[in-house]
């Protein structure tokens, strides 16, 4: 293929991307960024690109991480194990302090840093100045009571630097540890948190960049992809055992934000590069899409 041929191709991509660009631009998109995108050095340069890029183009991404396997690896540093009930880490005295700092202090500058350093402007914000939160009640699992310890629900969001921050077109890059009247620190589950986030912010779309394709009836074969699933998808998949485990809560929290006004929601593959563009600027996109009723 010629050098012509091949500009004109990438001339093409960037006409089909227009209408996107003219349809999400000033918008407010949040993004949950976990998983192996997270791990992977070829992959966090593809991500932060893709960010960047978001924020070049006069849209407005705000990113809630997680950062579960670097937590379990400091906990097992200090000679504790990770634990986990339904798709939830049990979460003592020492592991919620364990929990704000590999978040807050390491992996949120840590991100902060790449985007600004890939030509893009970012803040970090430790959850604790974000997410308001209380204890996750007690619930029954299987049979048994479950308290997770230091975990906490969101109870609102104080919004108004994240807001000061997309008005100075900078990205903010948010931890989910939340904190309740008294100062003491919770564990918050990422997919949570960005939700609550969405919600807060009214943000045109959640995107959950993680390790999966999206929801698939067999997890192990990535051709039982369903591309869109609505609420009621969803109660009869959780139902039928194929949304179980740790896709509970990213499951509830969808439901949620749909409920209290986000139009749409993405579960992509992050291991894909750029998937983030693909799934925002193409005609086909991928991963599974929730849409309401």
């Amino acid at each position: 293929m010629s050098y012509f041929s091949k500009s004109i191709e990438r001339a093409e991509v960037l006409v089909e991307a227009l209408p996107y660009l003219q349809r999400f631009r000033g918008q407010t998109i949040v993004i949950k960024y976990g998983g192996s995108a997270m791990e992977d050095p070829t992959l966090v340069t593809s991500v932060v690109r893709d960010i960047v890029f978001l924020e070049a183009v006069g849209i407005n991404p705000v990113i809630v991480h997680g950062g579960g396997k670097a937590i379990t690896k400091r906990m097992q540093e200090k000679g504790l194990q990770a634990k986990f009930i339904a798709g939830l880490r049990v979460t003592d005295q020492d592991s919620v302090q364990i929990v704000d700092e590999v978040l807050s202090q390491v992996i949120t500058p840590g991100i902060t840093e790449q985007i600004i350093s890939k030509g893009g402007k970012a803040r970090s914000f430790s959850g604790r100045d974000i997410f308001k939160a209380i204890k996750s009640e007690p619930f029954e699992y299987k049979g048994e009571r479950v308290d997770l310890g230091f975990v906490g629900d969101v109870v609102g969001c104080q919004v108004l630097r994240v807001l000061e921050a997309i008005r100075d077109e900078v990205v903010p890059v948010i931890s989910p540890v939340g904190e309740d009247e008294q100062g003491q620190a919770y564990n918050v589950n990422a997919d949570i948190a960005a939700a609550e986030m969405a919600i807060s912010l009214e943000a045109a779309k959640l995107i959950y960049l993680s390790d999966v394709n999206g929801v698939m009836r067999d997890p192990k074969d990535p051709e039982t992809l369903i591309p869109t699933i609505t609420p009621l998808d969803i109660e009869r998949l959780k139902r039928d055992g194929i949304i179980d485990g740790g896709m509970l809560p990213k499951m509830n929290s969808c439901l949620k934000a749909l409920k209290h006004g986000v139009s749409k929601i993405h579960l992509i593959d992050g291991r894909i590069p750029h998937a983030l563009l693909l799934e925002l600027f193409t005609n086909q996109g991928i991963g599974t899409e929730i849409v309401k009723d």
